[in-house]
Parts: C-alpha cells; structure tokens; sequence
C-alpha cells in the first residue's frame, strides 16, 4: 500500500490525533497541508515531517469559515498540484451540562466541527468532482456522538452530526468514485489524561512503555500512532469498496459500527393510542437502549487514587 503522489489535507494536525494522521500518511508517501489556529504549533508539526523526508505545508486559520476550507484547497493544489486525501480532524470541547452551557460554549463546538466538517469536505469535494480525482474523505467522529456522554451536549451533536453526513455523501458521491468515510478513535489525548479511570495507561504512555492489555483489549484504547494506519488505509486505493461506514479503532480493537436499525417492531390494529401505550409500551418493544458508555471495572492492579469504574 501506497499514497506515493498523493497530496493531502488534515485539519486540526498541528499536534495529538493529527498531527499523527499527517505524519503516518506523509510516511506513506502523501505531501500533506497542515492546519492549526497557532503558527508556531503549525510550523513544528511541518518539521516534523520534513526532518523524516516527507512533504508538508501548513495553512495557519481556523476550521469552520468557508474561507478557511478554500484556503486548505488551495494551498494544496499551489504546492503540489492536486488534491486526493481531506481528513477532518479539527474539534474544540465547551463541556458543560445542559443547564450551563451557554450559547457560545454550543455554537463554537457545532462551528468547528460540524460547520468546520461541512465546509471542508464541500470545498474538497467539489475540487475532486470537477478534476474527476475519486478522492478519500475521512471524517472524525467520537463515542460519544455515537453514545451520549455526560456534559456534552454540544460535542455529542457536532459527532452524531458528521456521521449522519458522512451516510448522505457516500451516497452522493459514489457517482464521482469519492469514498466518505467516519473514523471513531478511542485513544489517550490531553483529555484522557486528566481521567483517573485511564491514570495506568497514561502512566504506561508518558513512561515509554506498552499500555496494559485491559485497556488495550478490553476498552480498545490505545495510542493516537494506532489510529493512524486505519487513516492511511481509508486513504488509500485498497479501501476504495469502502464508503458510507462508520469505523471505530483503538488499542488492538478494530470495530464497525452498525447504522441505527429498529430494535424492536410490533403492530397494533388501529394503531396507537396514548392510552394503548401507557398499557403496552413495555411489553410491546421490550428491553429499553442504554445510553451512555459503560466501562468495567479496572482490574486491582490497574486502579489508582480516585479512580472509578
């Protein structure tokens, strides 16, 4: 496998996630387009992969604004020619629960990374469509778009958003040979690390040695290096049969998460009424959906100071 000649964007990759999905496609043989809001941020990430050999520019701006996404396409097309490659990694969180979330703590998530997902992928595909390129757009989600998580409000929007438009332009673009893609990373970021439930496995990172197999295996939780290959491989032309899906990957897990499908259908003549539902609600569709992420316990050996299940 091979991404010799392609050229890519990676919003957001100036440092964590990106920056390693930048690093592992320009290792691939990718020239990659750099984004970061912080110039000196943007620059290091560029070093990075230039000290390595590769190719790599940045574009200094943030992700959401129409002007921004046309600057990341251009930059790509003026340094090297084409664009093949948009991966959509940008996000900010506001955690706050419902009755506290301002305004702005909900409109900045949603503008970065839904607005943000939406105006990128727009520019770049409207690029490949008019250069006939079947281009790779990959685009980052979250379990907790999946799931519900806690506190965020916002961000679980902004995820369960990019999925749910990430299904509509695999349909749309299939036509033009362009695979869209999620990707739903579960690894160690500047978040995990203040979560006392993931303290060994940040202790393991931080120290240079290999995450415990509980977390590795049991939570899929891993690395921001064991995300990249998945990016890499949806990059590329082996994945070119794979469109429309929602990938997860972390740690030695690789899952795929299915499309929301009835759990439960049951018919009533004459339809139903409030008073038939009150009476047969809970017979009729059975056991309830959870919510939430649910984690088990930490083995002895694993657990720390305020750590919880």
């Amino acid at each position: 496998m091979t991404l010799t000649g392609k050229v890519a964007i990676v919003t957001g990759s100036g440092r964590g996630l990106g920056l390693a999905y930048a690093q592992e496609l320009a290792r691939q043989g990718a020239a990659v387009v750099i984004n970061d809001v912080d110039a000196a941020t943007a620059d290091a990430a560029v070093k990075t992969i230039v000290d390595a050999g590769g190719q790599a520019v940045a574009v200094v701006a943030p992700v959401g604004p129409t002007e921004t996404a046309d600057a990341l396409v251009a930059a790509a097309v003026d340094a090297y020619g084409r664009l093949d490659i948009l991966v959509t990694n940008a996000g900010v969180l506001r955690d706050t629960v419902l009755w506290k979330m301002s305004d702005d703590d909900f409109d900045t998530v949603i503008g970065v990374h839904l607005r943000g997902t939406f105006t990128t992928v727009r520019a770049a595909a409207t690029y490949m469509r008019q250069n006939e390129i079947a281009g790779r757009i990959i685009c980052i989600g979250s379990p907790t778009g999946q799931r519900g998580n806690f506190g965020q409000t916002n961000y679980a929007a902004a995820k369960a958003g990019i999925v749910g438009m990430v299904r509509t332009w695999a349909l749309e673009l299939k036509k033009a040979g362009i695979a869209v893609n999620a990707v739903i990373p579960v690894a160690a970021t500047a978040m995990t690390a203040t979560v006392p439930y993931f303290a060994a496995a940040v202790e393991a990172e931080a120290a240079g040695e290999p995450m415990p197999a509980f977390f590795r295996r049991d939570l899929g939780f891993g690395t921001s290096d064991d995300v990249a290959g998945l990016i890499a491989f949806l990059a590329s032309d082996a994945a070119a049969g794979v469109s429309g899906q929602a990938i997860g990957i972390g740690g030695d897990r690789l899952q795929l998460w299915s499309h929301p499908e009835p759990v439960a259908t049951v018919y009533r003549d004459g339809g139903w009424t409030a008073e038939a539902l009150a009476a047969g609600f809970a017979e009729a569709v059975g056991d309830l959906q959870s919510v939430g992420e649910r984690f088990p316990a930490l083995p002895v050996e694993l657990q720390r100071p305020a750590a919880t299940a």
